[in-house]
């Protein structure tokens, strides 16, 4: 019984510490990240917001759901995070792309701004994420243990394998 008790107390006791560090964080953070990419912008840009076809590229996404195809463009991504709703908010054919997590339910949210450069032989791919984390326990654990760049990483990883492409860098 003694156990049992100093197990819970210091199960007790550590959801507390990371509470507390959590409430310390900031809820916003951005971050960027950039590639370049062996496509022209119209090919990187097209593969972006073809929204339909992300499970056939993109590692953590098993189906979209289209719910308006304009006016903005707002989908449904089913996979590794869950089912998330975004909204294509910008669209500036073929240098920018912004979208949004639609969904207030989630313990977190934000933006992605999507601006693709034109480069010799090719073009760079930069991601600014302006997140959201409103959950103290899943903040600690975006800061210290997923860490927030960790989507970009994924998402850059998943476009590079469809186009030739150099190493991601962080640049913020």
């Amino acid at each position: 019984m003694k156990i049992a008790l100093a197990i819970i107390g210091t199960l007790a006791g550590i959801a507390v510490i990371v509470a507390v560090i959590g409430l310390s964080l900031p809820v916003k953070h951005e971050i960027s990240r950039e590639i370049t990419l062996a496509a022209a912008p119209d090919a990187i840009y097209q593969t972006i917001t073809d929204v339909a076809a992300f499970p056939n590229w993109r590692s953590n996404v098993k189906s979209v759901d289209i719910v308006r195809r304009n006016d903005p463009v707002t989908f449904r991504e089913n996979g590794s995070d869950g089912s998330i709703l975004f909204t294509i908010d910008e669209s500036t054919r073929p240098s920018r792309v912004v979208m949004r997590i639609a969904d207030r339910e989630l313990p977190f949210g934000g933006s992605w701004t999507y601006e693709l450069s034109p480069v010799k032989d090719g073009t760079t791919l930069r991601i600014t994420e302006r997140g959201e984390v409103y959950n103290v326990f899943f903040r600690f654990a975006s800061r210290f243990i997923i860490g927030h760049q960790a989507t970009i990483d994924t998402y850059l990883r998943d476009i590079s394998t469809r186009f030739s492409a150099g190493t991601p860098e962080a640049t913020s």
